[in-house]
């Protein structure tokens, strides 16, 4: 028996809108958003975002409340279990990824560092044992 494959990523209920609203207003046929890291910023990565007008060969394919995304496929290790949410207040608006493979940001928030999922299971406490 084979146990269901961990979805990479989730959305927010705000992130969804925020998504919908950008692919709309855009004018180009929007197959999804392709999301990505890649190496950069005083922390060592950045999360990237892009309209994708096609599937590539090797894209993990996500729908989440209405919303395409589809992951490049070297970002995924990176990406497992993260949750994608899109806030606004006085000072700024934005999307916001809540990591659980992130170990720290830089003082702007534009980029952070990163450790493959496996890595971050490695690093995890064992779990207790049932008496």
């Amino acid at each position: 028996m084979t146990r269901p494959r961990p979805q990479v990523m989730s959305l927010t209920e705000a992130a969804a809108e925020r998504i919908r609203a950008l692919t709309a207003a855009s004018g180009k046929e929007v197959e999804g958003v392709r999301i990505g890291v890649k190496n950069g910023g005083c922390a060592g990565m950045e999360y990237t975002m892009e309209y994708a007008q096609a599937r590539g060969p090797h894209d993990e394919v996500i729908e989440d409340k209405g919303v395409k995304l589809l992951i490049d496929p070297t970002a995924i290790m990176f990406l497992l279990g993260t949750e994608m949410d899109y806030r606004t207040d006085r000072m700024r608006s934005g999307f916001v990824f809540n990591n659980p493979n992130q170990t720290s940001a830089c003082g702007c928030g534009e980029s952070v560092s990163l450790k493959p999922a496996a890595d971050a299971a490695e690093s995890a406490p064992a779990p207790e044992k049932a008496s």
